[in-house]
């Protein structure tokens, strides 16, 4: 059975468009993503070409943005544009923002000019706001026009309005600010003379431009709405944000935190992505990881003499410091999930403190109890049991109130959590840690030996 990168490598090869679209219509999309990585850089460069514009915009929307970026980038322009030009307009937002920019503005002035209107719209705001995410697709009317006006435009321009996600209409003023909100059914049940501020529900929830994901998750879990009316700084209806929108925006900003939380600078990495720049993506922040590590260490060089005089102190520090390193990640997810899910705000320290407190504390006493007897038991020293069981209890603790605390300071800082909490962490707890036991054995080291 051939996989599916290799039955589109035969249909390209052989440029047999019809059955590409067809067998694309026939895979989930994430099969299409996954097929796109594996194929060979001849292919890859072809199968847009291969495809009407139609079938090809369609493809875009149904892989990642990198993947789509590198797809067209190496297009002819007039193909490139035609392609964009078909394109749902927070799809085409999207993309254009991941092409360099001279690139982006090639396209952009080959495309349909009110196309690249609509374009160049949504690029000027952040990816991540209702402006950034909205679609510029949607049905508005005046209010002073009736029932049979809006019926009359539907069947009118129905060819047009086919992949509109038509369910309201929005009705505005002559200025196009926003008036009202109205179901299709309503119009289609109602009396065909009946004017449309008569049957429209008045002010509805609107969002504005520079509405962030966070308020817009919290206002779609709050509100069964499968759109929500998008206007600017003078209430003009500007676009519409849907509930799919920002349930893809979420789980593409949790997927990058997890890439963040794990080092990866940027957020955004797949195994089709050029070496040299993945290799970036990861080196740069092992390079400063590599610099902590060696701070951390030198508590070690400090202590020499203590840690040559009890040499079984040092089969205890790495146990002391993973398990200290462990204990605090756990509370840097806790807090990065609750900041993300807007259950905590970064003013909120100590309320965090306080709850992690009493973890640690817990925790802590355990795991020191339980290393502490293994140390007593296996040298028969009270006073070693007693260095490393308390070091990792207090170091817990600690470390627990740390990674709870620094995802809050660097969101109240306006930097990254994810990116850089964990290297923090890991290197303060494993420089407290370190300086526990060797002070501790310090001060009983005649007891010690």
């Amino acid at each position: 059975m051939h996989e599916a990168w290799e039955i589109i490598s035969q249909l390209v090869r052989s440029k047999n468009s019809e059955q590409l679209e067809q067998y694309l219509d026939t895979l989930p999309r994430a099969e299409k993503a996954r097929a796109i990585s594996r194929l060979d850089d001849d292919i890859h460069s072809q199968v847009l070409e291969c495809l009407s514009n139609e079938a090809a915009a369609d493809l875009m929307e149904d892989i990642f943005d990198d993947q789509a970026a590198e797809l067209i980038e190496d297009l002819p322009i007039d193909k490139a544009a035609a392609i964009v030009d078909e394109m749902v307009s927070d799809e085409q937002a999207d993309l254009l923002t991941h092409l360099e920019e001279n690139r982006k503005e090639e396209i952009l002035l080959k495309m349909d000019p009110e196309e690249a209107i609509d374009a160049r719209l949504l690029v000027q705001f952040p990816e991540d706001s209702a402006g950034g995410m909205m679609v510029t697709e949607f049905l508005s009317f005046s209010e002073s026009l009736k029932a049979k006006d809006v019926i009359n435009n539907l069947r009118k321009n129905g060819d047009e309005y086919s992949d509109y996600d038509v369910q309201y209409i929005y009705i505005v003023s002559e200025m196009n600010e926003l008036k009202g909100i109205l179901p299709l059914r309503s119009i289609l049940l109602s009396a065909k003379n009946t004017v449309l501020s008569e049957l429209s529900i008045k002010d509805p929830i609107n969002v504005s431009t520079k509405t962030t994901l966070d308020e817009l998750k919290k206002i779609f879990g709050q509100y069964n709405f499968m759109g929500i009316p998008v206007t600017d700084n003078n209430r003009r209806l500007v676009g519409v944000i849907l509930r799919r929108a920002v349930l893809e925006a979420v789980d593409e900003m949790i997927g990058k935190s997890f890439l963040n939380f794990s080092g990866i600078v940027g957020g955004e990495e797949l195994r089709s992505m050029p070496l040299f720049t993945r290799s970036f993506h990861r080196l740069s922040w092992l390079s400063v990881n590599i610099v902590l590590n060696i701070i951390a260490a030198s508590v070690i060089v400090f202590y020499q003499d203590t840690l040559t005089a009890v040499i079984a102190l040092a089969v205890f520090l790495p146990i002391i410091s993973d398990m200290s390193g462990c204990s605090g990640n756990q509370a840097v997810a806790v807090s990065i999930r609750e900041l993300s899910l807007g259950q905590v705000k970064s003013n909120e320290l100590f309320r965090v403190l306080i709850k992690e407190a009493g973890i640690g504390m817990i925790n802590g006493l355990i795991l020191g109890l339980l290393i502490g007897s293994v140390a007593f038991f296996w040298k028969g020293n009270f006073y070693l049991g007693l260095v490393v069981g308390g070091a990792l209890a207090l170091n817990s603790l600690f470390a627990v109130c740390l990674g709870g605390s620094i995802p809050l300071i660097l969101k109240k800082l306006k930097m990254d959590p994810a990116l850089a909490s964990s290297p923090i962490l890991t290197t303060i707890t494993d420089m407290c840690g370190f300086f526990m036991v060797l002070s501790f054995a310090q001060s009983v080291l005649p007891k010690l030996s």
